[in-house]
């Protein structure tokens, strides 16, 4: 106390000072306890897997059908090693040659593949994200487009996926042998790009109209036209709204590119790895685990880039929770 009165300058730099160290100690301690319940969450679908393959039925349970294989509806999985190993087995067949001989472990081809769709999901987010905020923009400058655009918008994501992106690679192959080149890759990142743009222009959308009444109209006071408005205030205050949309749009960039690469056939990324470890599982039921494994570390790789994109637009954050 005496201290205080003596040096009161001195106590509000030590002040000053000690409230950006406590915020810093706020955001540290998040998080840790994030990580930690991101670490919790992974155990407890471990310890629920392994529980429920000690415990399960060997052959699951079935309700109805004429009790022939495939018939009948499965209300519970099968737990044996084929259909079901164990976590343990997941793992090590990781670190095993991909297919025998001096292959590489699986898990670098894994990685190989997960970096080849994983460049597609980017390309393909990005269009998703140059297109949503396109149209975001012209729907909220127009309302008239905005009626008429929007429901299209939202029935465009009905279509089923895997039927829509052959329909794509057979217009792309079209497109190159007419010489303009159009190479299958693009196929899949223009899919990525069909599932990306939607959350994109729905939050734009919003975001854009975010702004308070009293602040458009000291836009007008102070003589300011659209695009000085959409510039200075309505872009600022989208940007909440907007990480969101960018999270579930690279999401579902990932699993656009994945389904293309299935659906189209597309060589060297993680979908077609998929199907081919996939029709081995018999004969190896813990290989394909291990490009789904490498699908999740896709999106968690995808949500940290957009993470990215957050920190560098911290300071528009406001009304969010940044720490």
């Amino acid at each position: 106390m005496t201290d205080q009165l003596l040096t009161p300058g001195v106590t509000e730099v030590v002040g000053e000072e000690r409230m950006p160290a406590t915020r810093r100690s706020a955001r540290g301690r998040a998080f840790a306890a994030r990580v930690g319940w991101g670490v919790a969450g992974v155990a407890a679908v471990i310890a629920l897997w392994e529980l429920y393959k000690l415990l399960g039925p060997a052959d699951g349970v079935t309700v109805g059908g004429d009790g022939s294989a495939g018939s009948g509806v499965i209300l519970l999985p099968r737990t044996h090693d084929r259909a079901m190993p164990h976590v343990g087995e997941m793992i090590a067949r990781m670190f095993a040659p991909t297919s025998g001989g001096d292959t590489p472990p699986l898990i670098v081809s894994v990685a190989q593949a997960a970096a080849t769709t994983l460049g597609l999901a980017a390309l393909g987010w990005l269009i998703g994200v140059l297109v949503g905020s396109l149209l975001g923009v012209a729907m909220q400058r127009w309302r008239l487009v905005e009626a008429g655009l929007l429901p299209w918008i939202v029935v465009s994501q009905i279509v089923p996926l895997i039927a829509f992106a052959p329909v794509v690679n057979a217009l792309g192959t079209q497109i190159d042998r007419s010489g303009f080149p159009w190479p299958q890759s693009f196929s899949v990142a223009l899919i990525a790009s069909y599932l990306a743009f939607f959350p994109v222009a729905v939050g734009m959308l919003r975001g854009l109209d975010a702004p308070d009444a009293l602040h458009l109209d000291l836009m007008r006071a102070g003589s300011a036209g659209w695009w000085q408005t959409l510039v200075h205030l309505r872009l600022p205050a989208a940007v909440p709204h907007l990480l969101p949309a960018l999270r579930l749009a690279a999401a579902s960039a990932v699993v656009g590119a994945v389904v293309a690469e299935v659906s189209i056939g597309l060589r060297g990324g993680i979908g077609r790895m998929l199907i081919q470890l996939a029709g081995q599982a018999s004969s190896d039921p813990a290989a394909p685990w291990a490009p789904t494994f490498g699908t999740v570390a896709m999106g968690l790789v995808a949500a940290f880039g957009v993470a990215l994109v957050g920190v560098a637009l911290h300071r528009f954050r406001r009304g969010e929770d940044t720490a």
